[in-house]
């Protein structure tokens, strides 16, 4: 690519998308090859990967167990990058492979559940926690919830993209997604200047979802990016966290799937508690 690129009449694939993603990026739907997924002991199988969306859900289950629910699972991880997503046996329970992906086995027959918004919603709603049942307060935390799935694309596939991932360095596509990046981190502090979560006082599911992405950008300088994009100055979002990054089940959930990063926060499955425990006691 250059300035003096201009698109084809009609795109093909020959066209290419280049990067370390490019693997598991096609213009088609639909399994490539036929493998079954691995079934454990437990009620809710996850299918997932340690990215932002899949650690919603660990993080979301390990608060559920924390409460003392019958919220048992096994994740097994998939690996993207070498097109587990696209196995005949994850497309039948999403069929637009991507991760993260549940089958609850607690029922009379099995219900597969895909989007991570979807799975936090499911999952709220079956264990009866962290989505409030009054009418205010559910408004307010889903009305969070799809204001991060309506601005993570920005985040990870724009920003993130371009600037971590593509193959060139290109200054109009990082600076017009780091605008809105930091914009979106604005409407973050303002908000969170006047509410101690997302949704007010309660700790919700808008919080579990919104924390692995902008949580780890500000935290863990999520795509090496903390110094270029002045996180410190939004000092709310900050604030906001750090809080969430001390609850003992955050911890806990945000190692499950992950195969990067430090050793103590690597676990490529999770089978029982004592698999998470194990690992975080590496860290000290």
């Amino acid at each position: 690519m250059s300035k003096d690129y201009v698109p084809a009449e009609v795109w093909s694939l020959d066209s290419g998308n280049g990067g370390e993603w490019a693997g598991v990026n096609r213009p088609v739907s639909g399994a490539t090859h036929e493998k079954a997924l691995p079934v454990g002991q437990h009620p809710f199988q996850l299918y997932s990967m340690g990215t932002p969306n899949g650690q919603k859900v660990t993080i979301m289950f390990e608060e559920l167990l924390a409460l003392g629910k019958n919220a048992e699972y096994d994740a097994y991880l998939i690996k993207i990058m070498e097109g587990d997503q696209f196995s005949s046996g994850f497309v039948d329970i999403n069929p637009n492979s991507k991760i993260p992906a549940l089958v609850d086995h607690s029922g009379a027959e099995p219900i597969e559940v895909f989007e991570s918004g979807s799975i936090l919603v499911y999952l709220a709603e079956k264990f009866g926690a962290f989505l409030p049942e009054d009418t205010v307060q559910r408004t307010k935390t889903l009305n969070w919830l799809f204001w991060l799935h309506g601005s993570a694309p920005f985040l990870g596939g724009g920003f993130g993209h371009f600037y971590a991932y593509a193959p060139e360095k290109f200054e109009y596509p990082i600076n017009r997604y780091t605008m809105e990046v930091k914009r979106q981190l604005d409407v973050l502090d303002k908000h969170l200047a006047k509410n101690r979560f997302l949704a007010g006082d309660e700790y919700t599911i808008a919080d579990i979802a919104t924390w692995p992405w902008y949580g780890n950008l500000v935290i863990y300088n999520g795509y090496d990016a903390a110094k270029f994009l002045s996180v410190h100055e939004y000092t709310h979002v900050v604030r906001w966290a750090n809080e969430i990054a001390e609850r003992e089940p955050v911890q806990r959930g945000r190692i499950v799937n992950k195969i990067r990063g430090e050793e103590w926060e690597q676990l490529a499955e999770r089978h029982k508690a004592e698999d998470i425990t194990e690992v975080l006691n590496k860290k000290s």
